[in-house]
């Protein structure tokens, strides 16, 4: 499983970005896809997921109402749409991959740098 995430950038307080991920190496029936991000000086957090059959989503509370997590099922991307960014959501952003039954995310992507300035 390979996974690519970009789309990161600078932006300023309330601009929006729109961060990709490509999936591939094999398909992602039953599997989860998430994105997490890292902070300077912070642990690495949880911002929102996304079930590969279903779409079912769930966010941090800090994403709620400002990112919305989707994906293109037949291109194998996920996508995290982000809006109304503050200085706080800077942070290195990942995508991620569960396996259906999972206990955790086995598979990560590289880091793509999300920079808000205020």
């Amino acid at each position: 499983v390979q996974l690519q995430a970009y789309g990161g950038g600078l932006v300023q307080a309330g601009g929006s970005l729109r961060l990709s991920c490509a999936a591939s190496g094999r398909t992602f029936n039953n599997w989860v896809m998430g994105w997490f991000r890292q902070a300077p000086g912070k642990e690495r957090e949880f911002v929102a997921s996304i079930t590969w059959n279903l779409g079912t989503t769930r966010y941090a509370d800090s994403a709620k109402d400002r990112f919305t997590i989707s994906r293109e099922y037949y291109k194998n991307m996920v996508y995290l749409q982000m809006n109304s960014l503050k200085p706080e959501d800077t942070a290195v952003y990942y995508c991620a991959a569960q396996r259906g039954g999972a206990q955790s995310y086995g598979y990560w992507g590289q880091g793509t740098q999300v920079t808000v300035s205020s």
